[in-house]
């Protein structure tokens, strides 16, 4: 994950979440995103020092892949690979209807299929 430092102006300060959140809470942002009108919830975790987390929700929409490819580009280094995940419908939860989740395995790499095929 990227230093954070440039997104300090848009960084949500508010005690009250703060402290509703777990240890593994790093922040809250409000960003807006080249080519939106709407504005994109942000929460960024590193969970137990081995998933780097970052989840992304509007009010109205799921976000699209250019934005989520923006708040990629955002918190992650370009080097960086990251993944949305579809977990087996038994481990399926849903808490925000319009919210997705970019992840990242602190320890090891994501195995990647030949760039041709991506």
């Amino acid at each position: 994950m990227r230093d954070l430092s440039h997104l300090e102006p848009y960084r949500v300060h508010n005690p009250q979440m703060q402290a509703l959140m777990d240890d593994d809470f790093i922040g809250a942002y409000i960003l807006p995103l080249n080519g939106s009108n709407l504005d994109f919830g942000v929460l960024v975790s590193i969970h137990d020092r081995e998933w780097e987390h970052v989840s992304v929700s509007t009010e109205y929409r799921c976000p699209k892949w250019d934005e989520m490819n923006q708040i990629k580009d955002l918190f992650f280094e370009p080097h960086e690979a990251v993944m949305q995940l579809h977990p087996p419908k038994a481990d399926y939860v849903n808490n925000h209807p319009y919210c997705l989740h970019l992840w990242r395995p602190v320890k090891v790499a994501i195995p990647m299929p030949d760039k041709s095929m991506v």
